[in-house]
């Protein structure tokens, strides 16, 4: 019996950025556009020899010649409001989020595990802040304000949650902007594995048969 997923790791990233042939490598399998496509070729998967930010640059002026609509990042109002918006998702839905980076092209999100799939989550976060940025003018009604459902990771081991906590916290950091703190993140208690918890629960049987208990 293999380990129960505990949580989620979710990226969403901003319209037109981290094209599926992005210099850097992508999560994608497929390039869908013939327009996009001349950009490059695919590479699955983040490129060992990363390329320099002035190709990086490049690839994206190209992209933004070609792509339907206008190929913007979020300032710091603009990310303010996602996450706004994302923290009436949280309160409406009552889902426990441990971290979320909202960057300039992209959102990291570290929420444990719901009666809600990942894919659902992703798309409740995408709606009300697309909603919200089209309302408060930061873009065109017809602007699809986000590229695509995203992606998930699943994490099964509070090692992996904590690990994946400090990497979304480092994201603002490498990206240059300040550090991020939001109301509705709430602190992880190495849950299911808390204080209390049950040694024979059916999480912990899990991790014993795999031998990763504690």
């Amino acid at each position: 019996m293999p380990p129960l997923v505990i949580a989620h790791h979710l990226i969403w990233t901003a319209y037109g950025w981290w094209l599926p042939n992005d210099p850097r490598g992508s999560m994608s399998h497929v390039i869908r556009s013939d327009v996009i496509g001349a950009l490059g070729e695919l590479h699955h998967g983040r490129k060992k020899v990363q390329p320099t930010s002035r190709e990086i640059r490049e690839f994206y002026r190209e992209a933004d010649k070609r792509l339907r609509h206008e190929l913007m990042t979020m300032n710091e109002t603009q990310r303010d409001e996602v996450a706004a918006a994302l923290g009436d998702v949280v309160a409406e839905q009552r889902y426990t989020v441990y971290a979320c980076a909202v960057m300039s092209d992209h959102v990291h999100m570290v929420i444990r595990k719901h009666k809600h799939p990942a894919e659902d989550m992703i798309a409740h976060f995408q709606e009300a802040s697309r909603s919200r940025l089209r309302a408060e003018r930061h873009r065109p009604m017809d602007h699809p304000v986000w590229g695509g459902c995203g992606y998930k990771v699943f994490l099964d081991h509070p090692e992996d949650v904590h690990r994946t906590i400090k990497y979304v916290e480092d994201n603002p950091i490498k990206g240059r902007l300040p550090k991020q703190q939001w109301a509705f993140v709430k602190h992880y208690d190495n849950w299911p594995l808390h204080v209390g918890h049950s040694p024979n629960s059916p999480y912990a049987t899990a991790l014993k048969a795999v031998g990763r208990y504690p």
